[in-house]
């Protein structure tokens, strides 16, 4: 059974961080913060930095003083009918990979702005973005998989080396299936 996971889950997870890193939860720092009257971001993040505070627990402390952009504040399912909006052509060959990876084993599938991950309890092993109008990427986690035949090398992201475009429903066959698969055990 695959679990949907919006932004929300990402800033529960920079809220721990924060207090792992610093231990100092998010209503004191936002204090903190509220009490030197930051005029920009920059001059924040310049102070955070001083403060040994960066990365994801820096990005929730900015937004927090500076807000939170729209696709953070949306729901899992928002986000996936925005990428789809205009091509709802695509959307049962999305449904389709999301009900084939789930029916992998433990996946949780992470809602972004523009793709979905697909998440082992270890990390992602796929994602599946809307590239274009008319083709959905399957971008894969196959380390050591050379490119060949349909997996082509990938533009998706650095971790996800190999992808495979999908334009129509009838090409989520065995062969992706089966990549899909590998990945997934590679990953878990």
């Amino acid at each position: 059974m695959a679990e949907m996971r919006d932004w929300q889950g990402m800033n529960t997870m920079m809220t721990r961080l924060l207090v792992e890193r610093t231990g100092e939860d998010l209503e004191t720092w936002n204090a903190r913060i509220e009490s030197q009257k930051f005029i920009d971001e920059a001059s924040l993040r310049a102070w955070l930095t001083e403060q040994g505070v960066t990365g994801y627990a820096q990005t929730l402390l900015v937004m927090e003083q500076f807000g939170y952009p729209d696709f953070m504040l949306a729901s899992a399912d928002e986000l996936i009918e925005e990428q789809y909006a205009d091509r709802p052509h695509l959307l049962p060959i999305f449904e389709a990979l999301i009900g084939a990876a789930a029916s992998l084993g433990e996946v949780a599938i992470q809602a972004r702005k523009t793709y979905v991950s697909l998440v082992t309890p270890r990390r992602t092993f796929a994602r599946i973005q809307p590239t274009t109008r008319n083709r959905i990427d399957l971008g894969l986690r196959i380390d050591g998989q050379e490119p060949g035949g349909r997996l082509k090398p990938s533009k998706i992201q650095e971790t996800m080396r190999l992808q495979i475009g999908l334009t129509s429903l009838d090409e989520i066959d065995a062969e992706v299936l089966g990549w899909l698969q590998i990945a997934y055990e590679l990953n878990r």
